[in-house]
């Protein structure tokens, strides 16, 4: 009997601890600012998005300004000179929609721009996550800047720095 009790304490003590699996966090917002070249796309990003949002808003503008000019004209105006008027409005508006489609559009090029100067730094960082990882047997690793129900965390399981030293920015 009491060999059989001890036997299933470990069995029990051995599935328990063959199930323990490490689990690490990192904080990807604190990793992309101690990244220079993050912070330079960033900037990058910020001054495209500003050049092609003021197109946009002089386009916009200029369909407003003639709508507006259309409207105090319009009883001075033959039928066939509104329903002209009319049609050229009608063009400025849908060139403003597809100005707005082409640079910021699910596909546009703000997207683009942001595929081609922000989607290399994120590769770095999750190959960086993947060989640490593999390193120390993390079964699982959560980005806490992503989750918005994390109530605590454990500093200690925090790997950012980590990932920062992997990528070559110690801190």
């Amino acid at each position: 009997m009491r060999k059989m009790i001890i036997a299933a304490v470990l069995f029990v003590a051995a599935t328990c601890s063959g199930m323990a699996q490490k689990f690490a966090l990192i904080d990807t917002e604190y990793i992309l600012k101690n990244i220079p070249s993050y912070e330079m796309a960033s900037e990058q990003l910020n001054k495209v998005s500003a050049k092609w949002q003021a197109e946009v808003d002089a386009s916009s503008k200029q369909a407003k300004e003639m709508y507006k000019k259309y409207q105090s004209e319009m009883v001075f105006l033959s039928d066939e000179m509104k329903t002209k008027r009319e049609e050229e409005i009608v063009k400025k508006e849908k060139e403003v929609v597809e100005l707005q489609r082409k640079y910021f559009g699910q596909d546009g090029e703000l997207f683009k721009k942001r595929e081609s100067l922000i989607k290399p730094i994120q590769d770095d960082i999750y190959n960086a996550v993947k060989a640490i990882s593999e390193e120390k047997g993390y079964m699982l690793v959560l980005d806490k800047s992503s989750a918005n129900n994390f109530i605590f965390a454990n500093p200690k399981i925090d790997i950012s720095n980590e990932v920062l030293a992997k990528l070559g920015y110690s801190k």
